[in-house]
């Protein structure tokens, strides 16, 4: 077990409990955690030669609001392939930076936090042979699923703990897969979890809507002219017809060609914020960094030490040294990666299928559905969000559309950050100010979102 010794004598009690946990985590995944359990980590074999990392932050506040349900947010990443275990944790939501300094925008003030590398593949976790990749999103859900199954079916506190599935990008496929298959997984008495919702941010739920955003929204910023914007029209009819006819892996390779396209006319437009050009993307240095809070002192103790080690190297050193020396149970064949190609081949087939049957399967069973949208945001525009909101069949979209939005206001600087309305068990946020990586670019304004969702109950009607 890696973590801190204690400064002296524990309690029986607490003895036996910590060699309690210690052996059931280690027999349950192969977890590490420190002494004080404020964190906890492992593998889980999720298929025969399919091992997934796991990594839970405890937040010390919730012993602040003892009598109130703490929730458990489960971040996802994108990709296909990308690390949330080091792009989402060091890089957007958790309690230290890429330079292990304290995060004071960390999400831990508000919940518990679950990363994984997902699907398997992804960052620390590892196949044992690429024939064990997961080739849709439904087998990656079906792999968090057993992963939640192993996390929470033995541990009461978890299961106390209402748990939100957060996604970015890519994950927001994984995302909708992941809560139809634990629903079905609670229901059959499989799986024990209250689960408090499901956040889709700058979320690839359907592509063929986002492909045609991308020409207009930028003519509209004069990052593209008439003749690019027919140029990146005429690819997306391509790929409309690819998706309709099944050939979604061509329209793979068709969006590929569209991205060429778009870079070419724009001159290497930034598809993450359209203010900047290509490789400016602002993800881990951006978030403001203000005082070293409770929520995050605990974290830094054993890393700030290791700072230096990492400094300069970027993500892949922070992540293949000083948290692999952290973590300890990394095999040593394994290499930490930010993005995996592998991962995002085999799911080639996949990328380009909509999701938007799910989200219509998760608002009519109930399922609290929060989508929210950074305003510079290219890759995933809100312009095709709001584009594929209007094709669900939900019975509650009409009500929805009526619904006026209510300004986001934050830290009262008297600047308006955003809009959001609700209506019945579906939320949505326009965000001002911030590209794909919301939670980077207005770290308060997505504290303030994730406290409403966590907090308050869906609109009534």
């Amino acid at each position: 077990m890696g973590g801190r010794a204690s400064p002296g004598p524990l309690p029986l009690f607490l003895i036996v409990l910590l060699h309690v946990l210690a052996l059931v985590s280690c027999r349950v995944a192969g977890a590490a955690g420190t002494v004080d359990g404020s964190e906890e980590w492992g593998y889980v074999e999720v298929r025969p030669g399919a091992h997934m990392f796991w990594w839970l932050y405890r937040s010390p506040q919730r012993v602040d609001e003892p009598s109130a349900p703490w929730p458990t947010v489960l971040w996802l990443q994108g990709g296909p392939g990308a690390s949330g275990v080091g792009i989402g944790n060091f890089e957007e939501i958790g309690p230290l930076n890429t330079d292990l300094r304290p995060r004071s925008s960390t999400w831990l003030q508000m919940a518990d936090l679950l990363f994984v590398d997902n699907p398997v593949g992804t960052g620390y976790s590892f196949v044992e042979d690429e024939k064990a990749l997961v080739k849709t999103d439904e087998q990656a859900g079906a792999d968090l699923t057993f992963l939640l199954k192993e996390l929470f079916n033995r541990n009461p506190q978890l299961q106390r703990s209402p748990l939100y599935i957060v996604a970015e990008s890519y994950g927001g496929k994984y995302a909708v897969s992941l809560a139809l298959s634990a629903i079905n997984a609670i229901q059959s008495g499989q799986l024990k979890l209250q689960l408090g919702g499901v956040a889709l941010g700058d979320s690839w739920i359907s592509p063929e809507d986002f492909v045609f955003s991308w020409g207009p929204l930028l003519r509209d910023v004069s990052r593209l002219d008439i003749s690019g914007l027919e140029k990146a029209n005429r690819v997306a009819e391509q790929i409309k017809e690819q998706i309709k006819t099944g050939q979604f892996g061509q329209a793979t390779d068709s969006w590929s060609l569209l991205e060429d396209v778009i870079l070419a006319g724009s001159n290497f437009v930034d598809f993450y914020n359209f203010l900047l050009d290509s490789d400016m993307d602002p993800v881990s240095e951006t978030a403001a960094e203000l005082s070293r809070s409770i929520v995050v002192k605990k974290y830094s103790t054993y890393l700030a030490s290791k700072a230096a080690a990492a400094s300069g190297g970027g993500l892949g050193s922070l992540m293949d040294g000083p948290i692999r020396e952290k973590l300890k149970i990394i095999p040593k064949n394994v290499s930490w990666g930010g993005q995996s190609d592998a991962v995002f081949n085999a799911l080639s087939n996949d990328f380009m299928k909509p999701r938007i049957a799910e989200v219509d399967e998760l608002l009519s069973r109930g399922v609290n559905v929060t989508v929210y949208n950074g305003q510079l945001d290219v890759i995933c525009a809100t312009k095709g969000t709001e584009a594929w909101l209007q094709k669900l069949k939900w019975e509650g979209l009409n009500n929805f559309n009526t619904v006026n939005r209510t300004p986001i206001y934050c830290r009262g600087d008297g600047g308006t950050k955003g809009f959001t309305k609700s209506y019945r068990n579906l939320r949505f946020y326009w965000i001002l100010g911030a590209g794909h990586f919301v939670p980077v670019d207005q770290p308060c304004v997505a504290l303030k979102m994730l406290r409403e969702i966590t907090r308050s109950p869906a609109a009534a009607a």
